[in-house]
């Protein structure tokens, strides 16, 4: 396979992206519409960068992220459980994946590992953290063999149908 990671203009691959993430996700158009403002208005943050997987120049995963804040919507929302875990220090010194995604057809081939890894890499903060459906999944089971740890389970965010895990590791993340 041909494949290249880099820099990614997130911004200006939006819709590229969010194909990506609409077949890994199982997204509709309501909902893709609604993640191209957030992705646009995350991007304008401080520190906010994306890597991009190309193969034959096509968009077939993506990784961004920033370092956290205690005042974005998702440390407010995810606060509470970590706190009742003893784990709400996370959310400082913290460099938190907003979202991961490849494309079904590319899956399990390395990609994830690969952008996640390089994402974080560059990261100043001293650990990462994440949020990731809180079922058995390779998602999940990638994060676990790169050092994630669950920090909460069972968290519940406004109009998501099903519960997440908080996740964290400290950085560098492990390597195999």
């Amino acid at each position: 396979m041909d494949l290249v990671i880099g820099t990614l203009d997130l911004v200006a691959h939006v819709d590229e992206a969010l194909a990506v993430q609409a077949l890994a996700f199982g997204l509709g158009p309501d909902e893709i519409a609604v993640r191209r403002q957030i992705v646009q208005r995350h991007m304008g943050m401080p520190g906010a960068r994306a890597l991009g997987a190309t193969s034959r120049g096509a968009l077939i995963g993506f990784v961004y992220g920033m370092p956290n804040s205690r005042a974005h919507w998702w440390s407010t929302i995810v606060e509470p459980y970590l706190r009742a875990e003893g784990n709400d220090g996370w959310l400082d010194e913290s460099f938190v994946i907003t979202e991961l995604h490849v494309h079904p057809g590319h899956q399990n081939r390395g990609i994830g590992r690969h952008l996640i890894t390089r994402i974080t890499d560059s990261a100043a903060e001293p650990r990462s953290i994440l949020s990731a459906i809180d079922t058995d999944s390779p998602a999940r089971g990638l994060y676990h063999s790169l050092g994630y740890t669950d920090l909460a389970r069972q968290v519940h965010f406004p109009s998501a149908p099903k519960p997440y895990a908080v996740m964290g590791a400290p950085l560098p993340l492990r390597r195999r």
